[in-house]
């Protein structure tokens, strides 16, 4: 048990992500269930970000220069819970704070449902603050 994944990035997105390490340090995300900019993945320097205590840790993005976490709000992780998501980059600026809108770049989630095998085979997650978020 606990082979599937919640999250993974495309190579664009790793790509992207080595990019805002080298320049930023340590980065990690975040998804909201707001509205707007909020419901975009905000990408941000490790411990500039609080996680909240309710926020679920959805997995790593396993990038090049440093594995990134991803978090998620958990009311928004009660909608998303029996989706995997790919975090993936698309031209066009975002708004916000995150990182990546310099860039002439946002970050997109993309979604499709886990098969049966892969709700079986889910981790548990991690809810709230991880002591390398801090």
């Amino acid at each position: 048990m606990g082979s599937a994944t919640r999250i993974e990035a495309t190579p664009q997105a790793i790509d992207l992500i080595d990019r805002l390490v080298e320049q930023h340090g340590p980065v990690l995300f975040h998804q909201s269930g707001g509205c707007c900019d909020g419901s975009s993945p905000m990408c941000f320097p490790l411990g500039e970000f609080r996680i909240g205590g309710s926020d679920v840790l959805l997995g790593m993005i396993e990038a090049t220069a440093h594995g990134a976490p991803f978090h998620m709000s958990s009311e928004q992780f009660e909608y998303w819970s029996h989706t995997h998501l790919t975090l993936d980059v698309v031209p066009g600026r975002g708004g916000g704070f995150s990182l990546e809108t310099p860039e002439g770049v946002r970050f997109l989630i993309r979604s499709r449902l886990f098969t049966d095998e892969e709700l079986a085979d889910l981790p548990p997650v991690h809810v709230g603050p991880v002591e390398a978020d801090a």
